[in-house]
């Protein structure tokens, strides 16, 4: 069985091999505020469950996690509601672009995965129904998975994707029309372009996936996140659908369970031994962080610790 025992000078060694070579993409344009984002900036950072720690570059610098948001939503949502939530949302990749309508139609509203935008709001109206103040509740148990009492919503941000969210708000009125939302879609959407808009660092989005890497973490009042069970479907759902139509290709390249956001951060989990976040606002055709992806692909391959 492998074991890191350097990778602190691997990661340096891609880091500066990377970040001397291209930088393809762009930020997210169709979100005015992403896309003032400065896009040299990229950042590492590896935590592992033998308590070895490094971060590189820019990676004490917060940046909107956008959809990686999803594994958390999701992950609230399973342990208050266990698998009921199943019922309402699949566990399928989708074949299709992430704010899509397109098999809404024939799946009766019932979105093939929660990563997907119409599964995320779905999480979200499960959460509305839950949740007795949702704004404050949801970051509440963000904090507590990540450790950290500095996270915070950026309400610029939420407030430059809800001017421009047409396409979210046609899902979420169109899933409505099946009776898969409970809610007032006006304040599943306020919800959701908030949990979108949360910043963190690589450190602490890292330390936010740290349940699902380590069966032994405990919040700070001694329970689990989610029992075995629940840990390994989530961890399913992200090696599946974590990366929208480039899930097979991360897969393929990276091998570990992991999921994106369109602020160009990028978390991977290899289940029992290790974590880590990456983030580059520069995003390829597929809104995936371009040199995130080449970082995540040469890691796994110089270490050979992926899950295949």
């Amino acid at each position: 069985m492998h074991r890191i025992t350097n990778h602190k000078e691997i990661i340096d060694k891609i880091y500066e091999e990377i970040i001397t070579g291209d930088n393809l993409g762009a930020p997210a344009g169709y979100i005015p505020e992403l896309a003032k984002v400065d896009p040299n900036q990229f950042g590492v950072y590896f935590m592992s469950t033998e308590n070895d720690t490094y971060g590189k570059g820019d990676w004490q610098t917060k940046f909107s996690i956008q959809s990686i948001m999803k594994v958390l939503s999701l992950s609230l949502a399973y342990q208050m509601l266990g698998d009921s939530i199943w019922k309402r949302v699949g566990v399928e990749p989708s074949g299709s672009a992430f704010n899509s309508l397109v098999r809404l139609e024939t799946d009766n509203g019932i979105p093939r995965n929660p990563f997907i935008n119409g599964g995320a709001l779905v999480i979200c109206d499960m959460l509305l129904s839950q949740l007795k103040n949702p704004l404050f509740d949801f970051l509440s148990f963000v904090r507590e998975v990540s450790g950290s009492d500095k996270v915070y919503y950026n309400e610029t941000v939420a407030q430059s994707e809800a001017s421009v969210g047409y396409r979210n708000i046609a899902l979420c009125n169109f899933i409505k029309s099946f009776g898969n939302i409970d809610n007032d879609p006006n304040e599943v959407l306020d919800f959701y372009f908030h949990m979108c808009s949360i910043e963190m660092d690589c450190q602490q989005l890292a330390h936010s996936f740290e349940f699902l890497m380590d069966g032994k973490f405990r919040t700070k009042n001694g329970s689990s996140v989610l029992n075995l069970s629940q840990s390994k479907r989530i961890n399913a759902i992200m090696q599946t659908c974590g990366f929208y139509d480039e899930s097979g290709e991360f897969a393929f390249k990276v091998g570990l369970p992991g999921k994106s956001g369109v602020g160009g951060g990028i978390v991977a989990v290899h289940p029992e031994k290790y974590c880590i976040c990456v983030w580059s606002p520069n995003l390829n055709e597929n809104g995936n962080s371009h040199r995130g992806m080449k970082f995540l692909e040469r890691f796994t391959t110089e270490t050979e610790l992926s899950i295949f």
